[in-house]
């Protein structure tokens, strides 16, 4: 795996860590050199991750991380500059549905509820993930970015930041937030050397898709939209990741990367 030099001497956490986008986002990143640090809730498939990028030559280790905490924030921000000496990039991928998590099989075409539907309880729940997640791990890591003489903040938002559709309206809410929240960030910190930019995935197979890939009628109306004319995967999003974690992307900053098969170009 690690065969490139892209991110050499860069070191990275990576936020929902454990699986799709987030995982092959690790991969990417410690292919191209960068100490990674892998952040999640799940812990066997997050070590799963490290012991993968070790085992093909790369450098990571696995941190459990609830990103609505603040104090974990903190912590696992100290503990990679303690580690390995700074934070270069900060890739915010974690990020909730708003669906029942007991669903395995969707059944209408939008994964969330009307906002009629939407109770409190959940606007909060995907609020606190996708919003003061992302904000509290760019607050925890403008210090230690700035005394690395800059760094690349990466929000991953959606399509759904971007347009509105006719169902959960409370994760396109969240991914709005995250898209003008990266552009403040941007505008603030460039004096620092900070860079942030968001990228907006269109329909990607991931472990928070599957239950809707898997109803056929889902699948096919979203392919029917999708000029591609297929899926995208979660390496399709991951190296527009890299790219942005890199210095070929130096003059980059408060930009929306769209990565959706030509969804939102029509």
């Amino acid at each position: 795996m690690a065969s490139g030099t892209r991110l050499e001497g860069k070191v990275a956490i990576v936020t929902g860590g454990a699986s799709g986008i987030g995982a092959e986002t690790a991969r990417c990143f410690a292919a191209e050199g960068a100490r990674v640090v892998v952040a999640d809730v799940q812990d066997e498939l997050g070590e799963d991750v490290v012991a993968g990028i070790a085992a093909a030559g790369g450098e990571a280790v696995w941190k459990r991380l609830d990103v609505v905490d603040a104090g974990a924030w903190e912590e696992i921000v100290a503990d990679t500059v303690s580690l390995w000496g700074g934070l270069h990039v900060l890739g915010n991928i974690a990020g909730v549905s708003g669906r029942d998590p007991a669903m395995a099989l969707q059944t209408t075409i939008t994964p969330g509820p009307t906002i009629e539907d939407t109770t409190p309880e959940i606007w909060e729940r995907v609020m606190s993930v996708n919003v003061t997640g992302v904000y509290l791990g760019t607050r925890a890591a403008i210090p230690p970015m700035r005394s690395s003489g800059g760094g690349s903040i990466i929000n991953i938002s959606s399509i759904c930041g971007l347009v509105g559709s006719f169902g959960n309206a409370v994760y396109h809410a969240s991914k709005g937030a995250v898209r003008i929240f990266t552009k403040a960030t941007a505008v603030q910190h460039a004096v620092d050397g900070i860079r942030a930019n968001s990228i907006h995935p269109g329909f990607v197979d991931t472990p928070m898709t599957r239950p809707g890939h898997s109803n056929n009628e889902v699948a096919r109306v979203r392919l029917a939209a999708t000029p591609l004319g297929r899926f995208g995967t979660p390496r399709d999003i991951a190296l527009g990741c890299l790219y942005l974690a890199g210095d070929e992307s130096s003059w980059v900053t408060g930009s929306e990367l769209v990565i959706d098969g030509g969804v939102t170009a029509q």
